[in-house]
């Protein structure tokens, strides 16, 4: 049963560390799940984005310097939680050259110190694509490397300064400089997508070396945001995970609240069970 003192534990744990999660600024409909079973995702780099996607919750505007006590808070988060699978997120940082690479790279590396044994997964902005950026990510120690994807090339609208290619390219990238680990992206349904254009782009990140994939359905935070189009069924979540798993996925997560984090370890569990 989850009660209001199990989401003042985690909070209170996250205050201390002066952290961020994309739980609470992206307004996840799933906080009260994970917080209640000690989990989080962790939003690194601020919590505010230099873009203005418009289904997204997270704030846009003047960013601040980073933080450089950040991955060492997050490491000592980690443990306190007990987590054994982290996945550690990031706001857009188009004003830093390298995207905020190394600041993951950090991260990364003091989770690892900390306990080897602990899986890190990051989900990362495109950082405009940025080849020594995006071979630092590969290299980082994690064992699944993220990028969402989020619609079909038709809906791109709503990610404000981004290009479907370029995320694609980022994908193939990221697996191209570390084939040991794999790959996962993240798209929306709702938005106003054709079944067929979902079909292309699961072929799309196929073709780019991604074999995980998670589904959800696309919640406008305001009335200011992209409306929703649609509310699909949870047999349409269904069918999509079917025809993914038939075409080559190796795990797809796939229902309304299905977002990129929600129970990732089980990701991991059905890439190596492949692999």
């Amino acid at each position: 049963k989850i009660t209001p003192a199990h989401l003042r534990e985690v909070e209170s744990m996250l205050q201390r560390g002066r952290l961020h999660t994309v739980c609470q600024e992206a307004m996840c409909p799933n906080i009260g799940e994970c917080f209640a079973a000690r989990q989080a995702t962790f939003m690194i780099l601020g919590n505010i984005c230099t873009r203005g996607c418009t289904f997204c919750a997270v704030g846009r505007g003047q960013t601040l310097a980073l933080d450089p006590d950040e991955p060492h808070h997050v490491a000592e988060t980690v443990a306190q939680l007990g987590l054994r699978h982290v996945v550690i997120t990031s706001v857009t940082r188009d004003d830093l050259p390298d995207g905020g690479a190394d600041h993951f790279c950090q991260t990364v590396r003091a989770i690892k110190e900390m306990d080897e044994g602990i899986a890190v997964e990051l989900l990362i902005p495109d950082m405009r694509a940025h080849l020594p950026s995006l071979e630092r990510i590969a290299r980082s120690g994690a064992e699944i490397l993220g990028h969402n994807l989020e619609t079909v090339p038709r809906l791109y609208h709503v990610r404000k300064g981004s290009d479907y290619r370029r995320s694609l390219e980022v994908l193939e990238t990221l697996r191209r400089c570390n084939p040991s680990a794999a790959t996962k992206s993240g798209i929306m349904l709702g938005l106003g997508e054709r079944e067929e254009e979902v079909r292309v782009l699961m072929g799309d990140l196929l073709n780019a070396g991604c074999r995980l994939l998670s589904i959800g359905q696309y919640l406008s935070p305001s009335a200011h945001h992209a409306p929703v189009v649609e509310y699909v069924v949870p047999e349409r979540f269904e069918f999509f995970r079917r025809l993914g798993m038939e075409m080559g996925f190796e795990h797809i997560q796939s229902s309304p609240y299905t977002r990129s984090s929600y129970r990732a370890h089980e990701y991991r569990g059905g890439h190596h069970e492949r692999s």
